[in-house]
């Protein structure tokens, strides 16, 4: 049983390997296309926004409409089945959707990208194989039905930043996440210390290293 469990971590994580260099290997072709990277959230357009990774609808949480094909990433990716990490148990009783359907399971660096901004331009980035650009999202929510403080739930997310009050980086391959970096390499790496959130023990739901965050 340990060695089919070894194995099936394992399968998991070469999956979200694959998925995350399609995802980073789609966002190159978009950069070089438009000289930035995308804004974290685009526009505001028919009852909902229009984010990084397509639009998604206003209403209640785990009913809510989604629309990939509306997100900059779509003409070059056009492939649902790479936006869910294999590790991420959508089946889990703790588990809470936020849409029809999984959306996203990755997180984008919310500095690279920033709100409000058309996003920086790739060639400024100071270190670019040390910079992360995607990786395993999720977060805990204590705060929307049918989670409550008394039933914490993990739920994607698709953001992530240094800032020391979010844990939005979901490390769920034997306590590593996957981490697509901006030259285009993808490398397992371990949560920063003391950024844990203990709310949901079973998941590690964390932060990356500040170093690797930073533009």
């Amino acid at each position: 049983m340990p060695s089919l469990i070894r194995a099936r971590q394992v399968g998991r994580s070469a999956g979200c390997i694959t998925n995350l260099r399609q995802v980073g290997l789609s966002a190159q072709l978009y950069w070089d296309d438009h000289g930035r990277t995308f804004p974290e959230r685009i526009l505001r357009t028919n009852g909902g926004w229009q984010y990084w990774f397509g639009w998604l609808a206003d209403g209640r949480e785990g009913d809510r409409e989604f629309d990939s094909t509306q997100g900059p990433l779509w003409p070059y990716l056009q492939d649902r089945h790479v936006t869910i990490c294999p590790a991420l148990n959508r089946a889990s009783p703790q588990f809470k959707a936020k849409i029809r359907g999984a959306a996203y399971g990755y997180a984008y660096n919310l500095l690279v990208g920033p709100r409000g901004s058309p996003g920086l331009v790739p060639s400024s980035f100071r270190q670019p194989s040390g910079l992360a650009v995607f990786t395993d999202g999720g977060q805990v929510n204590d705060f929307q039905s049918p989670a409550s403080p008394e039933r914490p739930m993990l739920e994607e997310f698709y953001f992530f930043d240094t800032n020391r009050l979010n844990a939005t980086v979901h490390f769920r391959h034997a306590r590593r996440a996957q981490v697509w970096f901006s030259d285009g390499h993808v490398a397992a790496t371990r949560p920063e210390p003391d950024s844990l959130d203990r709310r949901l023990p079973g998941e590690v739901i964390g932060r990356l290293p500040a170093s690797e965050v930073v533009p």
